[in-house]
């Protein structure tokens, strides 16, 4: 599946929509995509991480028509930070996990289901990204934020958190649509989710082996340089903050 042109809202399922952002990077991939639920075009909509105060974007957003709700997968800026500015706009609450890291009205918590946009959403608690990160789920769809993206791998705060996400993730129903905070959607999440767990276990164990040739002291830059050797060098910024997660993670399993 391909991206949306930007500015251009693509109807995806019968009740999910996106309008992809035009703030490319290696960390967004394309943009940012804010999804737009509703059970009917005539409905109020669900807005999900409205995205940078990027006035083009959000006022394309508040052109989908009445907004009941505005939920946030979590508060990094490029999902975030528009929030205030567009509830304004369209009078509509912001909702999050931990409204303390961003303006947001009130807060979920984890399984928690209820209305809006005549659909009924699920919270899922996916911390590992970052530590109120969920995913939300609807109408035999997922909302994934950056825990899953729509190609290539996330960068982690937490890697026990990340595995424990993945892992909730792979029990959803085979073929359960994905999609993501960034990039294309995802036709099976489950099996997306089975392969970021394996990947990430191969990371792991990647790690491992630098650690006995390097020392068990070794920082995040040395053993990006080992183990992302082959990976573009614009890369390895983003790939030392993934490392520290997982030496986090190996150095408290030895408690």
């Amino acid at each position: 599946m391909t991206a949306p042109a930007y500015g251009v809202l693509r109807q995806v399922t019968g009740t999910a929509s996106v309008l992809l952002e035009n703030n490319p990077s290696s960390m967004t991939l394309e943009g940012t995509n804010s999804w737009v639920l509703r059970v009917a075009p005539s409905s109020p909509a669900v807005v999900v991480d409205p995205g940078y105060r990027d006035l083009e974007h959000l006022e394309l957003l508040a052109g989908v028509g009445a907004v009941e709700l505005i939920l946030l997968t979590h508060c990094h800026p490029d999902h975030a930070e528009g929030a205030p500015w567009f509830a304004e706009r369209v009078g509509a609450p912001v909702r999050a996990f931990d409204p303390a890291l961003c303006v947001a009205a009130s807060s979920f918590v984890d399984g928690e289901v209820f209305p809006a946009g005549g659909l009924d959403i699920r919270v899922l608690h996916t911390p590992g990204h970052t530590d109120d990160s969920v995913s939300l789920l609807l109408d035999g769809q997922v909302l994934t934020g950056d825990t899953v993206l729509g190609r290539g791998t996330t960068v982690l705060h937490d890697l026990g958190d990340y595995l424990r996400s993945l892992r909730k993730l792979i029990e959803l129903p085979p073929g359960t649509l994905g999609l993501p905070g960034h990039g294309p959607e995802l036709p099976d999440l489950p099996a997306t989710a089975r392969e970021y767990l394996a990947h990430r276990e191969q990371r792991l164990d990647q790690v491992r082996s630098a650690l006995e040739t390097l020392g068990a002291d070794a920082t995040p830059r040395q053993v990006v340089e080992v183990v992302y050797a082959d990976v573009d060098r614009a890369l390895w910024a983003p790939a030392e903050w993934s490392v520290q997660a997982q030496l986090d993670y190996l150095r408290s399993e030895e408690k």
